[in-house]
Formats: structure tokens, C-alpha cells, sequence
């Protein structure tokens, strides 16, 4: 559902943020993005739903380039950000149904969707207020509604659980595990990372805009913890790259 082939990007200044970066999200994964600060995450998913540009590579979405048609690929797909920037002088319901007109939702698929998730969410008697008014995790509610509302194949999300309440964050993953019972793919950056190993069938870990380990949880954690383990693979990274810097020398 989403191939990422080679990716690399470059910022002014020859910052390097991402480096020949592959990953493949299929049907049905949960698939957990972790790493430092800085490490190349939010980047990767910026150059995934097509915020930015980039240098080498390629992104596939359902088979489909970003690059050469990057419509086709966003009909596909529901993007989440951190701190999602939402039209302020909207109530939540106008904001809801922007979004279904984008996406062209039926009136009668509109209204049972949003019902539905607005239910879920704890979010019915706020959506005839203006968004000016809400809350952080209020914001990240309403931009998670309009976000399903349209079935996306493929749901990106960007440190999903930051500033949710705790039944929020529990509505929130057992919303993920349907969509993926249902065959949608999600690929979501996190800091959490006993989250990340309960919630993910797979993960991948970037340090410095590089690839430093992926695959299924399981068989990446043996045993372990993925705390334990990310702090094995990064420390491994490090001496590596010490003793990368050492031989140039």
C-alpha cells in the first residue's frame, strides 16, 4: 500500500535529513515509525503525503507515484499531523463537511460517519463550536474525524496520541485495529515505544535520516523489549559511526 524506495532529502545548506530510505507498508500493518528528535521522521512522512519535496527516490502510494500523480495518491490516503492546522473560524460540523466535500462523501455517508466517530470520540456537543475555542487534543480529535471520514486505504499519522486524553488514546487504537481488520494500512511516527510494541505488527527505526533496523516487532524484539532493543540498535549505530569517522581519519 505504501512503498518508500530510496528516498532521500536534501535541505539548503546540504543538510541531509533523509538518506536512501526504503520501507514497504502493506494492506492491513500497523506499522510503527521510531527515532530520535531530528532523526528524519516527520520529514520522511512530509515527503510521503507530498508537504515537501524530494531529491532522490521514489514514494508509491497503492502503486501509484507521488511525484507523477500526487491527486490520485491523496484520494488514497488520510494524513494526521502532531499539531494539525485546522480553518479556526469554522464550527467543527462546517470543517467536517469541508472535508466531505473535498472528498466528494455523500450526504448520507457524511452524517454517519462523523455521528459515529463523534460518538467515539467524545466530540458530539462540541461540533457546533468554533474551532477557535478547542483544545489541543479537541483539535486532534476533530482532525482524526475528518481524517476517516472519506475510508482511506492508507492512514499517516504524525505522533497520533500526543495531547489525546486517555480514553481518547484508547478510542483512538482500537479505531486503528479495525481499519486494519478491514485491510487499511497505518504508518505512524511515535516516541512511545511501549505503544509501538504492543500496537505495531511491524516497526522500523531511523537514526540520522538512515535506516538502522525494520521488520516484524516480534522477530525484532525476541524477547526483548523494543525499548531495549532500540537502545541496543542506536548505540550500535553510534559506535559504528564513530568508528566510520575514526578510519577517515
Amino acid at each position: 500500500m505504501l512503498s518508500i524506495k530510496n528516498l532521500t532529502k536534501i535541505y539548503k545548506g546540504g543538510k541531509v535529513a533523509v538518506s536512501n530510505l526504503s520501507i514497504d507498508v502493506e494492506a492491513g500493518d500497523i506499522y510503527g515509525f521510531i527515532g530520535h528528535n531530528g532523526a528524519g521522521k516527520t520529514t520522511t512522512i512530509k515527503s510521503v503525503v507530498g508537504i515537501i519535496d524530494f531529491n532522490e527516490g521514489d514514494i508509491l502510494i497503492d502503486g501509484v507515484s507521488i511525484k507523477k500523480d500526487p491527486i490520485l495518491c491523496k484520494s488514497k490516503f488520510a494524513y494526521i499531523p502532531d499539531n494539525p492546522d485546522l480553518y479556526e473560524y469554522l464550527t467543527g460540523i462546517q470543517y467536517l463537511n469541508f472535508m466531505a466535500d473535498v472528498f466528494r462523501i455523500s450526504k448520507e455517508e457524511r452524517e454517519k460517519l462523523i455521528s459515529l466517530y463523534a460518538a467515539d470520540l467524545n466530540m458530539t456537543k462540541s461540533l457546533g463550536d468554533l474551532i477557535s475555542t478547542y483544545s489541543h487534543g479537541m483539535k486532534q480529535k476533530l482532525a482524526i474525524i475528518g481524517a476517516l471520514i472519506h475510508k482511506p486505504k492508507l492512514l499517516i499519522l504524525d505522533e497520533p496520541f500526543v495531547g489525546l486524553d486517555p480514553e481518547a488514546v484508547v478510542t483512538l487504537k482500537k479505531i486503528m485495529y479495525d481499519m486494519c481488520k478491514n485491510g487499511v494500512a497505518i504508518f505512524f511516527s511515535t516516541h512511545v515505544l511501549d505503544v509501538a510494541e504492543k500496537l505495531c505488527n511491524k516497526v522500523a527505526i531511523i537514526k540520522e535520516g538512515k535506516l538502522i533496523v525494520s521488520g516484524e516487532t516480534e522477530k525484532l524484539t525476541g524477547g526483548k523489549s523494543l525499548e531495549e532493543v532500540f537502545m541496543e540498535v542506536v548505540g550500535n549505530a553510534k559506535t559504528n559511526s564513530s568508528a566510520d569517522s575514526s578510519s577517515a581519519l
